[in-house]
């Protein structure tokens, strides 16, 4: 197709040639654009374009549940090759974090802790992740003492997330009252809507029905508020809080 006697990809490539000028790239890009118009432009929009502009954020959002929805085990495999080639602190922790999202969260609780033991034993981001890592494997009782360390170091960080993994903790160590007032103190202080659901679902679970009814009423007004967008990203978590107020009738 052609516009003026100008090819559609030409077209594309002074475009992209533009912006190169103006936001000084090499001047290699140009030759580029200029003998390989088309697959010129598709790199250049790929590499240097997309990374620049605002649907940055979006289009990484989508790659990555792309990659995910294709090769689910890709981030693990490649983590674990970087640690078994060079066994680093950086790529344990990359190691540790991948095996939690891959659903195998005792490796990565065992991960996670060896991490601990060297120079990083003061590392907040990495205690967090063995909390996430030992809650999640069933060992409530280990991630209740991960988080209280970190409070104790550094009561602001995280704060909320925190509060709301401990309350979870004290919960699958059996002690409810102490997940209860965790709960409240989470609501009182942060109320967000993650925090406000996890408390429904953990009152709902508890057979505390008022507690539960009168958080899944107030979420219902925020959910009714949101866009489709944002209903979208918190729909597993919706679908936890229908499944759990569902079982209260």
């Amino acid at each position: 197709m052609e516009i003026f006697g100008i090819g559609i990809h030409v077209i594309v490539a002074i475009f992209f040639a533009v912006h190169a000028v103006r936001n000084g790239q090499p001047i290699y890009w140009l030759l580029i654009l200029f003998m390989f118009p088309l697959i010129g432009s598709v790199v250049y929009f790929i590499a240097i374009y997309l990374p620049s502009s605002r649907i940055n954020q979006g289009a990484r959002k989508v790659a990555t549940v792309a990659v995910k929805t294709l090769d689910p085990g890709r981030e693990l495999r490649e983590a674990r090759d970087a640690y078994d080639y060079t066994p680093t602190a950086q790529n344990q922790m990359r190691l540790a974090a991948a095996l939690l999202e891959g659903g195998n969260a005792a490796e990565a609780a065992a991960t996670y802790e060896a991490c601990l033991q060297g120079p990083f034993s003061g590392d907040l981001e990495i205690r967090f992740g063995a909390a996430r890592a030992t809650l999640a494997s069933g060992r409530g009782a280990d991630a209740v003492q991960h988080l209280q360390t970190i409070r104790a170091a550094n009561a602001s960080f995280r704060a909320e997330q925190v509060s709301l993994l401990l309350a979870q903790a004290w919960a699958a160590a059996g002690q409810q009252d102490q997940a209860r007032a965790e709960f409240e103190h989470a609501l009182r202080t942060y109320s967000g809507f993650t925090t406000q659901a996890e408390y429904a679902i953990w009152a709902a679970g508890v057979g505390d029905a008022d507690r539960a009814h009168a958080l899944n009423a107030e979420l219902r007004r925020t959910i009714e508020r949101w866009t489709p967008q944002t209903r979208d990203l918190n729909q597993p978590l919706i679908r936890r809080l229908n499944a759990a107020m569902a079982g209260l009738k």
